[in-house]
């Protein structure tokens, strides 16, 4: 009886410590000339000490739930993660007029979303659980995008990831001034990012000596990480749709990235 009373506290003391040890999300605000942004943090209470911080940069509808499951993906794997606001004041799109604007009014003020992308950096540095010198960015459709021209303007980031973000930029990136390591997942049936793009993304790089990867996979369409798209797909006519396998080699790609980039490989 003895021995069967130990092992249930002990089990009962294993779940608990289960249960306390699990992944964080809180809501935070913070601010950039004067605009309110509103971020998502998340974290592994079970890991001790500081660990490498990712921003992570939502789709043009905004810092809504499936920004926040990426960044609670990375707290998973031992990061602190940032779900950052480019908006402002957290709005998020239901429509893809609505996205669309959102999105442009960011996209051609770039001191602007320069700014707020460094707001982010900076909360995200600060946080207790964050190795600060170890920071890196990770973004979807527009998100994917800025983190490739925050790349481009120099700034201090050990790498950035774009999952079918925009290659093509007013901003060209000049020899020797992208910090960051880079990789591009696109898909060669997305009708946003040609394979035009692709070519003069990779002229682009190599004539900026960057360290850099394009990764293109077959058959994909615009958006293949979401599980959403096809649905969004067919509510709004546009050329979405998701792709399991897309998704999931993606992200192992970018898994084994983030390892490299933060262990200094």
């Amino acid at each position: 009886m003895k021995t069967l009373l130990m092992l249930i506290t002990l089990f009962g003391l294993a779940c608990s410590a289960v249960a306390q040890a699990a992944v964080q999300g809180k809501e935070v605000s913070y601010k950039a000339n004067g605009t309110t942004l509103k971020g998502y943090i998340a974290y592994d209470d079970a890991v001790k000490g500081k660990r490498p911080g990712v921003l992570v940069v939502h789709e043009w509808w905004g810092q809504n739930e499936y920004a926040r499951k990426r960044a609670r993906m990375l707290a998973g794997m031992g990061y602190t993660a940032l779900a950052v606001d480019m908006y402002g004041n957290g709005k998020l799109a239901d429509h893809p007029d609505d996205a669309n604007k959102f999105s442009s009014e960011v996209s051609k003020n770039m001191p602007v979303a320069k700014k707020r992308f460094e707001a982010g950096m900076k909360l995200l540095r600060k946080q207790k659980t964050v190795d600060a010198g170890k920071i890196a960015a990770i973004g979807y459709c527009f998100g994917g995008g800025v983190v490739l021209n925050m790349a481009r303007m120099g700034e201090n980031l050990k790498g950035v990831a774009s999952f079918h973000g925009a290659l093509g930029s007013d901003i060209k990136a000049k020899p020797g001034h992208i910090k960051a390591r880079i990789v591009s997942f696109t898909g060669d049936d997305d009708p946003m990012i040609g394979a035009d793009k692709v070519a003069a993304f990779k002229k682009e790089m190599d004539a900026a000596k960057a360290n850099y990867r394009v990764v293109t996979y077959p058959g994909t369409k615009h958006s293949f990480t979401n599980p959403d798209a096809d649905e969004l797909g067919k509510k709004f006519k546009l050329p979405l749709a998701y792709n399991a396998a897309a998704d999931k080699d993606s992200w192992q790609q970018a898994t084994v990235f983030l390892r490299e980039i933060f262990s200094g490989k």
